[in-house]
């Protein structure tokens, strides 16, 4: 075994360290994550976390192949959506290649788990997202749609149950670009959620008011492998529709929505 290891590092300091650099083919797996402390989780611009900090973290396994799996969390209010749940666990998986210069599409699935909460709180979701540069900018647009699901189903004690599983539609739009000569990009979203009118069976429902429209703008400013974010972000959702889905869409300890527009923070590092 010395042997061997004495031979091993001999090889090593007979190559030429430039050389091996420029020859190495690219690793056939590569593994990639992110951990961030934020001010608020929004979720589709509406508030997980009854507006108070979150910490999030997650991690991507990718082959060369275009294949890639992964997993990402973060801790939740437990106000009362998702079976009371005090975490949510997503577990994705998917296929992902380049289809043009500086362009790729990105085909998935997201399984929204949610531990600790009460049962029908888990969902699939399936997503295509097409990516690319024009410029400056770099662009993003992605459609996610759950399948009827009993999770996504409206069982609540109001006219509008149905009793039934449900389906979510969600469309999206992301563009970032960054400002010259500064280590800031300028970050903007749009997205339009269409679900059922309601609540699931354990306030599960993804477009909790039948349909809305969720944005933010911000920008990051970043010092490798530290980002630090601001952006505001809120919805359309009024108080009044919001008032008729009490108390899973419940409000703030101030009494503030949790769909009201916010200024969110965030520090996070990627490695």
């Amino acid at each position: 075994m010395k042997i061997q290891v004495a031979a091993a590092v001999a090889l090593m300091l007979s190559a030429t360290p430039a050389f091996a650099d420029e020859t190495a083919p690219p690793p056939p797996i590569t593994v990639s994550g992110s951990v961030a402390l934020v001010s608020d989780y929004r979720f589709r611009g509406v508030s997980q976390s009854d507006k108070e900090a979150a910490i999030q973290g997650g991690i991507t396994i990718a082959h060369e192949s275009g294949f890639y799996v992964g997993t990402w969390g973060s801790n939740l209010a437990g106000w009362g959506q998702f079976g009371g749940s005090n975490m949510e666990l997503d577990l994705i998986g998917g296929y992902k290649r380049s289809i043009g210069s500086g362009a790729a599409i990105d085909v998935g699935v997201t399984w929204y788990m949610y531990p600790g909460g009460s049962d029908l709180t888990d969902f699939a979701e399936p997503y295509v997202k097409l990516s690319g540069t024009l410029g400056p900018v770099t662009a993003l647009a992605g459609v996610a749609y759950a399948p009827k699901q009993r999770a996504l189903g409206n069982f609540s004690n109001t006219p509008q149950s149905r009793g039934q599983s449900e389906d979510n539609l969600y469309l999206w739009g992301d563009a970032s670009v960054g400002i010259p000569k500064t280590p800031a990009t300028f970050k903007a979203h749009v997205g339009y959620s269409d679900g059922n009118p309601g609540l699931g069976p354990n306030g599960t429902s993804v477009a909790p008011t039948g349909s809305y429209v969720d944005y933010l703008v911000g920008v990051d400013v970043t010092f490798k492998p530290v980002t630090l974010g601001i952006a505001y972000t809120g919805t359309d959702i009024t108080r009044a529709k919001s008032a008729y889905l009490l108390p899973n869409f419940s409000s703030t300890k101030d009494g503030s929505s949790i769909a009201a527009g916010q200024v969110v923070f965030s520090i996070s590092a990627a490695f």
